[in-house]
């Protein structure tokens, strides 16, 4: 947990602002879910540990990230539709840029994220996703 109290309130606003953007990410298939609500623990777990228990016990955290932290896996349809949505930002902002540092560093990223989900994520049916869930409840 990250010590500077400036820097706590800051973590704690940017997780409840992501939180937001990935509970709209529920409703609205054009936002992606998954990677606000990462963003939101990571947030909660720098700045205050009563945030992040109430999250880990939420339903969202439990239906949207729970079989992804446990299992790193995920239903090959969300898998595209996430790397899609954030590949599709990473390459506006590229787009947008003037700065040759962002873009290479964009780059990279761009690159490593297809490389981490081809080599540790795990596609799965849904029904295989259902039976995961199963496990993890009982």
């Amino acid at each position: 947990m990250v010590k500077s109290r400036i820097l706590r309130i800051l973590l704690l606003i940017v997780g409840f602002i992501s939180l937001g953007l990935g509970v709209v990410g529920i409703i609205l298939p054009i936002l992606p879910t998954a990677p606000f609500l990462l963003l939101t623990s990571f947030c909660f777990v720098k700045s205050s540990t009563k945030f992040h228990n109430w999250f880990l016990n939420s339903k969202i955290y439990k239906k949207y990230l729970e079989n992804f932290v446990k299992n790193k896996a995920m239903v090959l349809r969300n898998e595209l539709i996430l790397l899609l949505a954030v590949s599709l930002m990473l390459l506006l902002t590229i787009y947008f840029t003037n700065n040759l540092v962002v873009t290479i560093i964009l780059t990279i990223l761009i690159f490593f994220k297809y490389l981490y989900f081809v080599l540790f994520v795990k596609p799965i049916t849904k029904n295989e996703y259902l039976k995961l869930k199963e496990s993890l409840n009982a």
